[in-house]
C-alpha cells in the first residue's frame, strides 16, 4: 500500500512585474512558509512556498474552479450597477504557475549557499513543533541523521541533519513538518569569536535565566581534575567555597590549567551554545565539588596515582552526600595493558565497592577512555587508527566497577569554501576516542559514548581540531574571556556526569550499582554505528562495536521513565554467593529466582508480534590484582554473578532443576542458544552484564522466571569463608519493548507489582 503523504509542498510564481496576492493564499489546510522576490534582467517575480494538506489542495482547487464558473454578486455604487467579477480573481489572476516545490523553494539562506555536490551534507532544518516528533522518529528511515541539539522558538524547532540531497528531499516530501532549510552556522564559533564585553553580556543573560536549586535534588558531581575556578558567574552559584579541595593539602585550589573549569561548565549546562541561544529558563538541579587531582606543574608519579585518587575521595567524604565522581584523567604509562588490571584501575575498583577509603560505602565513578594522537592519523579510514592497539583505552578506564566514557560525534557541519570535511560521519566514533584492544575475558569498555567533537580533514593529514566541531564551555580566565572550546573524552565524561545526576534526582533511593545499570542499559548504537555490522550479524559481529562504542549512546528518556509500550523493572537485592558445606568445603551458597510481573495477557494478545527483552545485572566486585590473577577474571573478582531466563514452556521447577544441577556442583552452566543477541562471550565479563533477545510476544509471556547465581570468584575459598559469609548487593534492570506496536504494557505490570507488594505485606 502506498504511503499516505501528509501534504504537498507547492511553489506559487506570480506574473512578471506584478504583485502576487499572497494574503489570499491562506485557507484551511494551507500554510504560507515563505515568500521572496527574484529579479532577473529587470524582470521582477514574486514567489510563495506553501505546504498544503489534502484539504488545502482541495480548497485551492475549489478557488480555481470558482474563478472559472462563479462571479461575485453584482453591487450598486453611486446609482450604478457594477457587475460582479469572477470569484478569487485577485488571487488567480496574480498567479503565473503552481508547481511542486523543490528544496530550493524552502531555502532561507542566500541562494549561493545552497549545497551542491554528492554525498552527505549538513542541513539546518526548521520544523513545525506539532509535526517535529513525527520527523524525529522517522527521518532515519530515509537516511537522514538528526543531531542531538535542538533550538526551540515560539513557532519553530531547529535541528542539524546530515543527508544527501535525495535523502533530505524524500524525507521532506514523505514526512512533512519542514518549514525551511538553511546552511548550518556554528553557534560555537559565534560565541567564541565575540569580544570580551559581548561574551560577558551573554553570560549575564544566561545567569539571569538560570535557577540554581538550593537543595540539589540531583546531588553533587565531584570533579577530580585540575581544580575549578569560582570566578565564572555560571559556576559560582553551584560551587561553594568550602567544596573546593586538593588531594595534596599543599596544593592551591585555583584552576591554573583550565581543564577542570571546562568540565565544570559542561557538567552544569552541557554544550553552552545550546542554552545561550535558547533564551528559555534553565534549571540546574545539582551542584559541584572540586578536588584538584593534578599538580599545577608536572605530573603525579605513577606509583601515587591510586593513592592520590583515594586521598581525593577521602577529602570530600568528610561531608556525607550523594555524589557522582567524574575523573577525566588517565595515564599512558600502563599501555598496552590489553584490559588487564593495573594498580590504578584496581584502586578505583576498591573505591567503587567500598573496600578502600575512609568510608566503606559504594561509589559511582565515571572515567574517560583517554584521547588519541591526531598526528598518528593519515589519509586512510580514521577508524583503522582508533581500532589499533596504539589507540588502546588508557588506564584506569578498564576498571570493572566504573563507567568508562568514550566519545562519538554528531558535529559534522563545517564552513563552506575552505576545502574541509569532517573526519567522522554523523553518529560515529569521535576520532578523539580510544577503544578497547581486547575481545574477551576483560570487561566491555568503554561502557558508553557521548559527544566528544570531531576533526576537520584538509588536503593533507593530519586532521585537526576545528572550532565548528567543538563544544562550548566555561573558561577559567573569566573575566578576560568567558568561553572556551573543548572536546574529546573529557567533554564526554562531564556530559555523562550531568546526565547521571539528572537521572539520580528522579530515583534518589537507588544504589550506585543500580544507577550504573539503569544508565548504561539505556544506551543504544546509532544507525551509523550499526552500519558497520554485516547484513546477517552473528554474535561475533558485535565485537568491533563493543570495542569502539561500548553499549552506545545513553538515552535519558529511556532510562528515567517507562512509556506505555516500553516498561522497565528495577530490582535491588542481596545474595550470599559462597559458603561452607557440612563437609567444610567451599560451595556456591545462594541462587535467587525472581518471578517477573509480566503483562501476560497483553503479551498473549500480541501473538506472533516480536518484542524485545533487555536484561542488565550490576554488582561491584572487590579486586585482587595479584600477578597470578591478572590473566583470570575469576581470580581478579571477589565474586561473579550471572543471570539466566527460563525457556518458553519451562515452569519454575524445571527451570531451577536445569540450572541447579550445574550450580550445586559449581560447574559452569552451559550456554544454550536461547536467542540472546550478544551471547555469553561478551555478556559474562566484568561486573555489568547486559544482553537482549527478540522473540514472539506469546513466547515471552511464558518466560517469566529470572535467576541470578554466582560463579567462581576469589572469595570462594575456605580461608575467606572461615571469616564469614560475604553478602553482595546487586541490581537487575529488566526492560520489555514492543518497539513500534502501540500497546499499554505499563498498566498491567503496575497492577501486578501492586499485587505482589500486597501479598508480601500480608505475609510479613
Amino acid at each position: 500500500m502506498a504511503q499516505e503523504l501528509p501534504g504537498v509542498y507547492l511553489q506559487v510564481n506570480g506574473r512578471p512585474n506584478e504583485p502576487l496576492a499572497k494574503e489570499s493564499l491562506g485557507s484551511s489546510g494551507i500554510e504560507l512558509l515563505r515568500a521572496d522576490i527574484e529579479t532577473q534582467a529587470g524582470v521582477r517575480i514574486e514567489r510563495a512556498t506553501l505546504f498544503a494538506t489534502a484539504t488545502g489542495v482541495e480548497n485551492l482547487r475549489r478557488k480555481v474552479e470558482q474563478f472559472e464558473s462563479e462571479n461575485t454578486p453584482d453591487r450598486v455604487k453611486d446609482g450604478r450597477v457594477i457587475q460582479g467579477r469572477p470569484k478569487n480573481a485577485n488571487l488567480i489572476q496574480s498567479i503565473a504557475e503552481i508547481t511542486e516545490a523543490g528544496l530550493r523553494a524552502l531555502w532561507r539562506s542566500p541562494q549561493d549557499k545552497f549545497p551542491v555536490g554528492e554525498g552527505k551534507i549538513s542541513w539546518e532544518v526548521w520544523l513545525d513543533p506539532e509535526a517535529s516528533e513525527q520527523f524525529f522518529a522517522n527521518a532515519i528511515d530515509y537516511g537522514v541523521a538528526i543531531g542531538p541539539d535542538r533550538l526551540e522558538f515560539p513557532e519553530d524547532i531547529v535541528v542539524i541533519c546530515d543527508a544527501t540531497h535525495d535523502e533530505i528531499a524524500l524525507a521532506v516530501r514523505r514526512l512533512g513538518g519542514v518549514r525551511a532549510l538553511a546552511t548550518p552556522a556554528s553557534a560555537v564559533d559565534f560565541f567564541d569569536s565575540m569580544d570580551v564585553v559581548e561574551q560577558t553580556d551573554w553570560v549575564q543573560d544566561l545567569v539571569q535565566r538560570t535557577e540554581y536549586v538550593d537543595e540539589p535534588d540531583g546531588g553533587y558531581i565531584t570533579l577530580l581534575d585540575t581544580g575549578v575556578s569560582r570566578a565564572h558567574p555560571l559556576i559560582a552559584p553551584a560551587l561553594a567555597i568550602s567544596d573546593r579541595h586538593a588531594a595534596d593539602p599543599a596544593w592551591s585550589l585555583n584552576d591554573v590549567k583550565g581543564h577542570g573549569t571546562e568540565l565544570a561548565g559542561l557538567a552544569l549546562f552541557g554544550d553552552l551554545s545550546v542554552p545561550l541561544q535558547s533564551m528559555q529558563a534553565v534549571r540546574v538541579g545539582h551542584r559541584l565539588e572540586s578536588v584538584k587531582l593534578l599538580p599545577d606543574a608536572g605530573f603525579n608519579p605513577h606509583f601515587l596515582l591510586g593513592i592520590r585518587t583515594r586521598q581525593a575521595v577521602d577529602v570530600v567524604e568528610t561531608t556525607e552526600r550523594r555524589r557522582v565522581f567524574a575523573m577525566a584523567v588517565t595515564t599512558s604509562d600502563d599501555t598496552p595493558h590489553d584490559g588487564a588490571p593495573t594498580s590504578w584501575s584496581s584502586e578505583l575498583d576498591q573505591l567503587a565497592c567500598g573496600a578502600s577509603g575512609e568510608n566503606s560505602n559504594s561509589r559511582l565513578f565515571l572515567v574517560s577512555a583517554g584521547n588519541t594522537d591526531n598526528f598518528k592519523f593519515g589519509a586512510g579510514n580514521y577508524l583503522d587508527i582508533c581500532d589499533s592497539r596504539d589507540s588502546e583505552l588508557e588506564s584506569p578506564a578498564q576498571a570493572w566497577n566504573v563507567i568508562s566514557v568514550g566519545a562519538f560525534t554528531q558535529k559534522t557541519a563545517l564552513p563552506t569554501g575552505q576545502g574541509l570535511v569532517a573526519a567522522a560521519p554523523l553518529g560515529d566514533l569521535s576520532p578523539n576516542s580510544r577503544t578497547a584492544s581486547w575481545s574477551s575475558t576483560w570487561p566491555i569498555k568503554p561502557d558508553i559514548v557521548l559527544e566528544g567533537g570531531n576533526w576537520a580533514v584538509g588536503n593533507a593529514p593530519p586532521p585537526m581540531e576545528h572550532h565548528w566541531l567543538s563544544l562550548l564551555t566555561t573558561r577559567h580566565s573569566y573575566p578576560l574571556l568567558s568561553f572556551s572550546l573543548t572536546n574529546a573524552t573529557s567533554a564526554a565524561t562531564a556530559l555523562a556526569a550531568k546526565q547521571i545526576s539528572e537521572l539520580w534526582s528522579d530515583y534518589p533511593s537507588l544504589w550506585p550499582e543500580t544507577i550504573r545499570a539503569l544508565y548504561v542499559s539505556s544506551a543504544r548504537w546509532t544507525p551509523q554505528m550499526r552500519s558497520h555490522l554485516p547484513a546477517n550479524p552473528t554474535k561475533a559481529s558485535y565485537t568491533p562495536l563493543f570495542n569502539r562504542y561500548g553499549f552506545g549512546v545513553p538515552n535519558l528518556d529511556r532510562a528515567r521513565r517507562s512509556a506505555s509500550n516500553a516498561v522497565s523493572l528495577v530490582i535491588q537485592d542481596t545474595i550470599i554467593p559462597y559458603g561452607l558445606s557440612e563437609a567444610d568445603n567451599d560451595v556456591h551458597k545462594e541462587m535467587k529466582i525472581f518471578q517477573l510481573p509480566w503483562p501476560t495477557e497483553t503479551l498473549r494478545g500480541l501473538g506472533n508480534s516480536n518484542v524485545t527483552l533487555r536484561v542488565a545485572l550490576s554488582s561491584f566486585i572487590s579486586p585482587n590484582p595479584a600477578e597470578a590473577s591478572r590473566g583470570s577474571r575469576y581470580r581478579y573478582a571477589s565474586h561473579n554473578l550471572r543471570f539466566k531466563l527460563n525457556r518458553a514452556g519451562e515452569n519454575e521447577r524445571q527451570f531451577v532443576s536445569r540450572i541447579g544441577r550445574a550450580f550445586d556442583h559449581g560447574d559452569p552452566i552451559v550456554e544454550e542458544d536461547d536467542n540472546w543477541e550478544f551471547g555469553s562471550v561478551r555478556r559474562d565479563v566484568g561486573s555489568l552484564h547486559i544482553d537482549q533477545l527478540t522473540c514472539r510476544a506469546s513466547d515471552l509471556a511464558r518466560r517469566n522466571f529470572l535467576a541470578v547465581h554466582p560463579v567462581a570468584g576469589w572469595w570462594k575459598s575456605k580461608a575467606k569463608l572461615n571469616l564469614g559469609e560475604p553478602v553482595v548487593r546487586f541490581a537487575l534492570i529488566v526492560e520489555i519493548d514492543t518497539q513500534d506496536i502501540e500497546v499499554d504494557l505499563y498498566a498491567e505490570v503496575e497492577a501486578a507489582v501492586v499485587k505482589i507488594n500486597a501479598l508480601q505485606a500480608v505475609a510479613t
